[in-house]
């Protein structure tokens, strides 16, 4: 009876998934161009043989839906069902496991290993909860090498040391991209430094001197979700390039938001009549930006933005840009260094706390926040060593197998973003991460960096309206070959799920549906 009832159960679900898929996956523009110019032809050559000719419509595909399982069985086939109904090809891994009764629920490929996109970013933000600790923050600090007279001249270097706070940016600083540099400078024009006779030395040896990760493609380069990283960061490493408009027939200002002595501007821009614009901005080496084009006279102002090539120097020009604006003159050079042992600190830029820092991370999946906090994890809160990701990829190693429980080898972590293409996971693993979190002493912060199914960041407009709605908590991890959701759901009888699908493949528009189906069964489902 049990099976019949299985099998009806299947067949049901599967009733409105016999038609063809074609219309579920979204058409790429060329190929709705095609359709449309086919069916003009074909008209065309209808109306002119005076016929008509009834063109068969393509059959529609039914949204694939949400179940309402009854029973540990019914969820285990029913998921089963969802997973196989629509993907094409590829491959997939998922489990979902009860916290609350410690059974798993379902298991499919649970132990493959598998791209997991920005997914990896759980392990980020767990790694640096253990090691940091919630209330952790990061601290950009000015420093002196050599006395400071009376009169405010500093007879030595003045040192820019950075700690790796990712946080140095619009996103937690208001006031513009140069506002955490102009905060600096006005601490140490406030601490009574009005000129500095020696140079201004930027230390980044928090971290290691490698800007961009293992494993990111090279078709990455220049896109701002892939900014190289540095211990010294400052607005995400991107700049933003403003043309403004001058009189027709003249030329254009160009303006650097932040502003930075490390970088000359070549500008050529020509200002022509109109409101149009066709600006070229470009980045020549580290130091050099090329704007050239014409910008219409009615334009007004027009911003580009281009990723830095080298985060310290660049930093450190911001910083020294905002000290001349407080009348802070640095006879000197920028010279990437160390900062000297006998050097006093002058003053200091906290950040905010790791907690914050890790939900905006997950919340909205910027990958220069997870490469800076995973290389700080390895340092702890006494700072110790190099951030790399090396060090980092061994002390979540160690973390994992003698910690979480994690068999050696079933995580490879070449970064701690996910963009890295060398990046491998199991979805057993993500699950047992999952469960640790949820019973670990920085579990709330875990959780609370999670985006929210229907209601927040890159779950805003998915599983909208259903039992998941404002219920199930979730990292997704998305590219152009992988699909994954891994995360907690709180099924109808108060039961706490942890789950991870990942989908490796080509269908991936087919794989999202699928997941956004799942996470509504899962939170649907109820036991005695």
């Amino acid at each position: 009876m049990a099976k019949t009832q299985r099998t009806m159960r299947t067949v049901a679900l599967l009733a409105g998934l016999a038609l063809a898929e074609v219309l579920a996956m979204p058409q790429p523009l060329d190929a709705q161009t095609s359709t449309r110019s086919k069916a003009r032809s074909s008209s065309t050559r209808s109306r002119s043989r005076a016929t008509t000719t009834r063109r068969a419509k393509a059959p529609v595909v039914p949204v694939l839906r949400h179940t309402t399982p009854r029973g540990a069985e019914a969820l285990t086939g029913d998921l089963g069902t969802l997973l196989s109904s629509r993907t094409r090809n590829g491959e997939w891994g998922a489990l979902v496991v009860s916290i609350t009764r410690g059974d798993t629920l379902f298991s499919r490929g649970a132990d493959s290993k598998l791209v997991p996109a920005s997914t990896m970013k759980l392990f980020t933000a767990a790694i640096a909860l253990e090691k940091l600790g919630p209330e952790h923050t990061y601290s950009t600090d000015v420093l002196r090498d050599g006395p400071l007279s009376d009169a405010g001249v500093l007879s030595g270097n003045l040192v820019l040391r950075g700690d790796g706070d990712p946080s140095l940016s619009t996103r937690f600083v208001r006031g513009g991209p140069g506002a955490a540099m102009s905060l600096l400078a006005q601490f140490t024009a406030g601490a009574g430094i009005k000129r500095v006779t020696g140079n201004l030395i930027a230390d980044a040896s928090a971290f290691e001197s490698r800007r961009i990760p293992e494993g990111w493609l090279s078709r990455y380069a220049g896109a701002g979700y892939a900014a190289p990283f540095s211990a010294l960061s400052l607005n995400e490493n991107i700049v933003i390039v403003g043309v403004t408009a001058g009189s027709s027939g003249g030329g254009a200002k160009v303006f650097l938001e932040p502003a930075s002595t490390a970088l000359t501007v070549t500008n050529t821009v020509r200002t022509v009549s109109g409101s149009g614009s066709r600006i070229t901005a470009r980045r020549v080496g580290d130091d050099r930006v090329v704007v050239s084009g014409t910008i219409g006279a009615r334009a007004g102002t027009v911003k580009y933005q281009l990723v830095v090539g080298d985060p310290v120097t660049f930093t450190a020009g911001a910083f020294r840009a905002a000290l001349e604006a407080q009348g802070v003159q640095v006879d000197g050079d920028i010279i990437v260094g160390r900062t000297p042992a006998s050097a006093t600190v002058v003053t200091s830029l906290p950040s905010p706390p790791l907690a914050r820092l890790i939900s905006v991370m997950n919340r909205e999946s910027i990958n220069l926040l997870a490469e800076q906090i995973y290389r700080s994890a390895p340092r702890g809160p006494s700072r110790l060593g190099v951030g790399s990701a090396q060090t980092a990829g061994a002390t979540l190693q160690d973390f994992l197998v003698n910690e979480v429980g994690v068999p050696a080898g079933a995580v490879r972590a070449t970064d701690g973003s996910g963009l890295s293409v060398l990046d491998s996971v199991t979805p057993r693993a993500l699950v047992e991460l999952l469960a640790h979190a949820h019973r670990a002493p920085w579990g709330s912060a875990f959780h609370a960096s999670l985006p929210v199914a229907g209601e927040s960041e890159l779950l805003r407009n998915r599983m909208r309206a259903t039992p998941a709605q404002g219920n199930l908590h979730a990292k997704t991890g998305t590219t152009n070959d992988v699909i994954g959701l891994s995360g907690y759901v709180t099924a109808e009888n108060g039961e706490i799920l942890a789950f991870a699908f990942l989908y490796n493949g080509k269908d991936r528009w087919h794989a999202r549906e699928t997941i956004d189906a799942m996470g509504p069964t899962m939170a649907a489902f109820t036991r005695d």
